[in-house]
């Protein structure tokens, strides 16, 4: 059984019996912060729980990260013994979802992204949790707030294919191999998150029951866990949902394709390197402005844009965030002036290269593959393919060609077809990059 528990916020330390308990009492008083105190009863104490509070001493000691809590110190009296930690004000996610009912994708998202960036930093320890839920994750505030990963009372130092065979973690959110094999390794955690994913984005975990038998019954089951089409969410977030809740550990997706899906987009987290990523991004954009590389210069700003709009999460200082938001909008009228410049040249291109187009396809009647392949190319120009909304489907018909083209490039004879070849490939190619960057 777990140990009896409770947390409450203090201004100071507890009372604790010592000359260096004493000195510690006297530095937190010094700098007035709110600590909550997890104070375990010596008497309530078994073997396992001994075992998994030290478990979580060991483990959030050598932890520093902003989504995980921290753990300040510990000390004990002949009564209790006490974990000093972070304050989180918030509450847990549990609470946070059940007085919003559900919550809305883009709110799940950006919890997701900070569960998943705590949980890389504990992958790359080789460090499973083994008891995530809503209730063990904790928010820094109610406004704008953080997560923060909590209770590693069961947490394990387990590689990818370490397998334990000792029930642990709580019934709704448990993988079904840790009850129906009682074998399981750190891929459980990944169950777990596509369990709390679900209960955040439809108001309940998948095997909400009102018995434990019931419970018990889909838990064994291998029936595929079937998302409610209301709300309407994201291709990706399904796909991700999906993938997550695989009852066959095998098929399940990995950490490392979890931590690399489109829909968490690890890369683009608010932290502290975001604004400094997107100002080098920007820094390269203005030299390629000034060289006059529009095509390149509108790629970079792009992609600048990606990493300010984490950096504006980020930043909690009013006016450093003011000072953020005119500076991207400069950055955004700039990039619009581009595109404007980007598309003319790219029309002016297609205009340019019609009589040669025309002379090629002259010369390639005998060739009727090289034919065919300037057919599907010259599909993408068609009036429309270029166009909102047909960006991927001309992107996909200039790949095609240019496969095609490439291959007959190379086998091609020296002489004015050649010539006329390796200039139409060189157009095509340009076209394509264009489009590559309006489909991002």
């Amino acid at each position: 059984p777990r140990s009896p528990v409770w947390w409450r916020p203090r201004w100071s330390s507890v009372s604790l019996a010592g000359e260096q308990s004493q000195n510690r009492e006297d530095t937190w008083k010094d700098t007035r912060e709110v600590v909550a105190i997890k104070c375990v009863a010596k008497k309530s104490l078994n073997k396992a729980s001994v075992e998994n509070l030290l478990t979580e001493i060991e483990i959030l000691k050598g932890i520093r990260h902003p989504h995980i809590v921290q753990l300040k110190d510990f000390q004990w009296d002949s009564d209790n013994i006490y974990l000093i930690m972070e304050f989180c004000a918030g509450g847990d996610l549990s609470r946070f979802i059940h007085t919003r009912r559900i919550l809305p994708e883009k709110v799940a998202r950006v919890f997701m992204q900070q569960l998943a960036s705590a949980l890389q930093f504990l992958h790359e320890r080789n460090i499973s949790h083994l008891d995530l839920k809503p209730q063990n994750i904790l928010l820094s505030s109610l406004e704008k707030p953080h997560l923060k990963l909590a209770d590693f009372g069961f947490a394990q130092h387990m590689s990818p294919w370490d397998e334990k065979h000792v029930l642990r973690g709580s019934p709704l959110y448990m993988a079904p191999e840790m009850v129906c094999q009682r074998q399981y390794d750190a891929r459980v955690d990944l169950w777990s998150v596509g369990v709390i994913l679900y209960e955040a984005l439809f108001g309940q975990p998948p095997f909400a029951s009102r018995s434990f038998a019931e419970l018990e019954e889909k838990i064994r089951s291998n029936r595929v866990i079937e998302l409610p089409l209301r709300p309407p969410l994201s291709r990706d977030c399904r796909d991700l949902l999906q993938r997550l809740l695989e009852r066959d550990p095998n098929r399940r997706i990995s950490f490392q394709d979890f931590f690399a899906h489109p829909w968490v987009d690890l890369e683009h987290v608010p932290s502290g390197e975001s604004l400094a990523r997107a100002t080098a991004l920007v820094v390269q954009a203005v030299k390629k402005d000034q060289d006059g590389d529009a095509a390149a210069a509108l790629s970079l700003y792009c992609k600048a844009l990606d990493f300010f709009v984490p950096a504006l999460h980020y930043e909690v200082d009013a006016q450093r965030k003011e000072a953020i938001k005119a500076k991207v909008g400069q950055y955004v009228s700039r990039a619009e002036e581009l595109k404007a410049i980007v598309s003319s040249s790219n029309q002016a291109l297609l205009r340019q290269g019609t009589s040669a187009r025309d002379l090629l396809r002259e010369m390639a009647r005998d060739k009727p593959r090289l034919l065919a392949a300037l057919d599907v190319a010259s599909a993408a120009m068609l009036p429309g393919e270029e166009e909102a909304g047909g960006e991927q489907d001309a992107l996909d018909l200039y790949q095609h060609g240019l496969g095609e083209l490439l291959v007959l490039l190379a086998a091609e004879p020296p002489g004015r077809r050649r010539e006329l070849l390796h200039a139409e490939v060189q157009n095509l190619m340009a076209r394509a990059e264009y489009l590559k960057e309006q489909v991002k």
